[in-house]
């Protein structure tokens, strides 16, 4: 079998590196200048291991397809965009990876493997410019909601349907891109963990169950501005005081709910100024859990507190629906064959969820037999510039998802 060169793709990571980030880390923020030059630099990387046909669909996403003996379609996913001042390392490894297995495939089979291979670059798949994260996938999956996309406006002013144009892709005709699954027969991602499981169980690489499940809400309490100075302390209706019981009542939450997770990821007050009494609170609460009834009533929970919390403080509260998408389970079998593949590369493995949203949930929900493999990250941290991994865990992550690709082609024709 030909050589996979699991230092040709830490070379390549290196080099986008240095095509596409400065001292503050990653720019490459989809739709941008940037991306649009990762985009290029990555097709040229793909059109040199010939015989490949690359295209973009209708949303935007990026395919590379080697040609098989059968139409069925093992697809390997991953995203180059990146969050403004990002990681090195957060979806570009898994493109990457990916190019370095088409190369081998392509090489072992003289260009036509058992079964058709893709690699699909998702557009967007970080929301970092309009707040939607998965647009490319979503899109592909069927799942995006026009209505909420057609109004995302960036921080400059700019409509998502106008960014869309400026790179060539028409917004009416993005769900036209669903084309692309017709033959998808399993779907594999391999990505970063993102947070610190593996780090403390000194493994390298561990095999993904699937992806939370996610409510995303704006809480606003509605209270009364008045002077900061003539008001008693009694007599205030103050929306902040009501907002920030939530801080503390959300740990609580997640505590009882086992292994779910919420955050208040940003607090803006009305008229903000220091001499008034805040008038409105406006929160966000991202809740997440692989289990949907355990979700459920976490949000349920959430509700019931700021309810309370709005009539202790003479104080008003609605609530608005951001976003959501249910627990994400993955494909039995590819997980087993995951697991399996990492023990094999490396002597042990560890499964655990995805608490971050993945392209590969869009594929999963949209029946697409799907599984994940996550690598180490050095201090747990992404979304910063100070991301990293080791460079022997990802040469052993190149290893074993190319390892796994060949047990899901395997797969595929024994279940064909």
């Amino acid at each position: 079998m030909p050589p996979l060169d699991p230092q040709r793709t830490i070379a390549e990571l290196k080099e986008l590196r240095a095509l596409t980030g400065d001292e503050n880390g990653a720019q490459r923020v989809a739709f941008t200048p940037v991306w649009g030059a990762a985009r290029a630099w990555l097709r040229k990387k793909l059109e040199a291991i010939g015989g490949l046909e690359v295209h973009t669909d209708a949303a935007g996403n990026l395919w590379a397809t080697l040609r098989g003996e059968s139409e069925r379609a093992l697809l390997i996913g991953g995203h180059i965009d990146s969050v403004p001042n990002g990681g090195w390392l957060d979806g570009c490894l898994n493109v990457l990876a990916g190019v370095e297995i088409l190369r081998r495939l392509h090489a072992q089979y003289h260009g036509r493997p058992p079964v058709t291979v893709r690699l699909v670059d998702w557009a967007d798949e970080e929301g970092a410019r309009f707040g939607k994260s998965l647009f490319g996938s979503s899109a592909c999956a069927g799942s995006l909601n026009m209505d909420e996309a057609r109004g995302l406006v960036d921080q400059q002013g700019v409509r998502l349907p106008d960014a869309l144009a400026h790179v060539g892709v028409e917004f009416q005709r993005v769900k036209e891109s669903g084309v692309e699954l017709r033959h998808a027969a399993a779907y594999l991602e391999l990505h970063i963990e993102q947070g610190p499981v593996l780090l403390d169980l000194d493994l390298p690489l561990g095999a993904v169950l699937g992806t939370f499940g996610v409510e995303r809400h704006a809480i606003t309490f509605h209270g009364q501005a008045a002077h900061s100075g003539s008001t008693p302390m009694n007599r205030r209706r103050d929306a902040l005081r009501a907002a920030a019981k939530m801080s503390e009542e959300i740990y609580r939450i997640a505590a009882r709910s086992g292994h779910g997770v919420c955050t208040i990821g940003s607090c803006t007050t009305k008229p903000g100024i220091v001499t008034s009494v805040v008038e409105e609170c406006r929160v966000t609460l991202d809740q997440r859990h692989l289990d949907a009834a355990a979700l459920a009533r976490m949000l349920a929970e959430a509700k019931e507190a700021g309810e309370r919390f709005a009539q202790e403080g003479n104080v008003r509260v609605t609530w608005d629906r951001l976003w959501r998408i249910d627990p994400r389970p993955f494909h039995p079998a590819l997980i087993a064959r995951c697991d399996e593949a990492i023990r094999e590369t490396c002597g042990g493995s560890h499964r655990l969820p995805s608490g971050p949203l993945h392209d590969a949930a869009e594929m999963c929900g949209a029946g697409v037999p799907t599984v994940m493999m996550f690598v180490q990250s050095l201090h747990g941290i992404s979304h910063n510039k100070i991301e990293d991994t080791k460079e022997e865990h990802l040469r052993l992550a190149v290893m074993a998802f190319d390892r796994l690709a060949d047990k899901t082609i395997a797969w595929l024709r024994a279940t064909g």
